[in-house]
């Protein structure tokens, strides 16, 4: 790769409205809009609006057929290419990469990527039996990046276990049982964890949630922090009730120099890679890991060159406290220490798939507030499925740009056999219980078969659900029948 073709972020933008009638806010494609002009005004060029080779959204909860076409039409470049990506919170990475290894090689000049989710609005036209009169903007995309996958297997949805509620605790409570903490003793360790990003939201201009929560707060139950899914309450949920967006621009050395871009802004991105874990939960070795998480995440920082220990800011994806405990023991990283720069999903603001964009852009401005030590972000699809992961730096990575996807290894290591069928003694390995109006209706249990094989059953008797948030399941012997309830 010649020098001049080293790809990097000279503009990014993040942008939020607060309305309280739905009818006048301003819809997601707006808000791209806003935030592609605004990050060109970062860069201090508005002509990288009306060069740009490519314009690419993160896809999400709206209609849009083809929204990098409005956005082109918007900001004066009709004929650009544009591009939609799959679903999962590993886009924006995945999307960044893939541009930068083009401009890289030549085959892009500037791109642009754009994404926008307006959650707070639609659940106040929900609540409000409001229409919403957003756009359509129809096509085609000239690309569509990313592959939809099946994640969730029929055994594990015909027992109950459907959404990142569900699976997510269970990772919780794995965690917990293979750290042989109390129930009281891990509730106050992830409290204070996630007390820590609250505290980085209340610094970060851009964040949803700016008031700090207290460790308190956060794990004790009330009005305004119901329970979920055991242990989780609300404020340890990802917060998706909110209208944000961002973009990103990238370019190279070369085009960068001729618009006449302030070097003192150019952020390197210096390494990337991703690859995933099994597509489905049923086939992880345990419930506490992710060995695909490891070897991708690990390669990335080998790719930069860099140690853990050389890391300045860190940004680690942050739905629930299950994937940042994960993705710290796994990466080797000190929970002691700052593990994002936006206050997470929660905090700083869960706009679905397109909550990288903003780690990204805010690390942008961190970094260049604090250029001696590169930044690492994280990000997840699925669950804790899909993985990317970038190393960002203000000065030019030594060996240029370098990506990598450590599949092959990742698929060397153990996987579990499922039970789909299975009638008999089984081992609690983890478990959740779902509430509803302040009390747990259902419970939901992955358990071992006396042959190691995982399989799924759950539980609605009224004495259980209140004993499994009481003491702990984890280990617990029980008796799985044909019909998947789990009795003890």
């Amino acid at each position: 790769m010649r020098a001049d073709r080293t790809p990097i972020l000279v503009g990014v933008a993040q942008v939020a409205q607060r309305v309280a009638d739905p009818q006048l806010a301003k819809e997601p494609l707006t808000l791209m809009i806003e935030a592609a002009r605004a990050a060109a005004e970062d860069a201090g060029a508005p002509a990288l609006l009306t060069e740009a080779n490519a314009i690419r959204v993160i896809r999400g909860m709206w209609p849009y057929e083809n929204p990098a076409q409005a956005v082109a039409d918007a900001i004066g470049n009709p004929g650009a290419e544009t591009g939609i990506s799959c679903w999962g919170g590993n886009s924006v990475q995945s999307v960044l990469t893939e541009s930068a290894l083009e401009i890289a090689g030549g085959e892009r000049d500037i791109v642009i990527l754009a994404g926008a989710e307006c959650g707070a609005t639609q659940a106040r036209a929900r609540r409000s039996g409001t229409q919403l009169a957003w756009s359509k903007a129809p096509g085609q995309p000239h690309r569509v990046f990313g592959v939809e996958l099946r994640m969730r297997h029929r055994a594990e949805a015909s027992r109950g276990v459907l959404e990142p509620i569900h699976i997510y605790p269970i990772f919780e409570n794995a965690i917990r049982h293979a750290r042989g903490e109390t129930l009281d003793a891990h509730m106050r360790r992830v409290s204070e964890l996630w007390a820590g990003f609250s505290e980085v939201a209340a610094g970060n201009p851009h964040a949803w949630i700016r008031e700090p929560k207290t460790a308190a707060e956060i794990r004790e139950p009330s009005a305004a922090n119901r329970q979920v899914s055991f242990p989780y309450p609300k404020l340890m949920n990802s917060n998706s009730n909110v209208d944000q967006g961002a973009a990103l621009i990238l370019t190279c050395v070369e085009t960068a120099r001729r618009l006449g871009l302030s070097e003192d802004k150019w952020v390197y991105p210096w390494a990337a890679t991703e690859g995933h874990d099994t597509y489905v939960v049923s086939h992880r070795d345990t419930l506490h890991t992710a060995p695909g998480l490891r070897i991708a995440g690990r390669r990335c920082l080998e790719l930069a060159g860099v140690e853990v220990d050389d890391l300045g800011a860190v940004d680690v994806y942050s739905c629930f406290p299950s994937a940042v405990q994960v993705s710290a023991a796994e990466l080797g990283l000190n929970v002691d220490a700052p593990l994002t720069v936006t206050g997470g999903l929660t905090f700083g603001g869960g706009p679905l798939n397109n909550y990288v964009m903003h780690a990204i852009a805010r690390m942008v401005e961190v970094l260049r507030e604090r250029p001696d030590k590169p930044g690492f972000v994280t990000s997840n699809g699925g669950f804790l499925t899909k993985h990317a992961f970038g190393v960002y730096g203000m000065a030019p990575p030594r060996t240029g740009f370098c990506a990598d996807t450590p599949q092959a290894a990742i698929d060397a290591t153990p996987h579990r056999e499922l039970a789909e069928t299975f009638e008999g003694a089984v081992q609690v390995e983890s478990y959740t219980a779902v509430f509803q109006d302040g009390e747990p209706t259902q419970g939901l249990f992955a358990c071992l078969a006396p042959d190691g094989r995982r399989t799924w059953g759950n539980t609605s008797d009224r004495d259980t659900l209140q004993a499994m948030v009481s003491e702990e399941f984890c280990g617990k012997d029980g008796w799985l029948d044909a019909r998947g309830a789990v009795s003890f």
